[in-house]
């Protein structure tokens, strides 16, 4: 007979994320969303010397956003 598994614990409710930016945000684009939602739109615009800033900001943001999930 194999033993029973160990209850797991089950996760909370969803934590409340940020809030959408106001339409006369200077954040946002004129289609409604974020600028920092889509940091690589402009990329073949800028100088290849800035390539790397903007991947690591990203990484960063991910970092700080994907640390907030709760651990199961």
């Amino acid at each position: 007979m194999t033993e029973p598994t160990p209850p797991r614990a089950v996760p909370g409710p969803p934590r409340p994320g940020p809030a959408p930016a106001p339409a006369d945000d200077p954040g946002t684009t004129a289609e409604g969303g974020s600028t920092a939602q889509q940091p690589f739109e402009d990329l073949d615009e800028r100088p290849v010397a800035e390539h790397v800033a903007v991947f690591e900001a990203e990484h960063s943001r991910l970092q700080r956003e994907l640390g907030t999930i709760d651990q199961l």
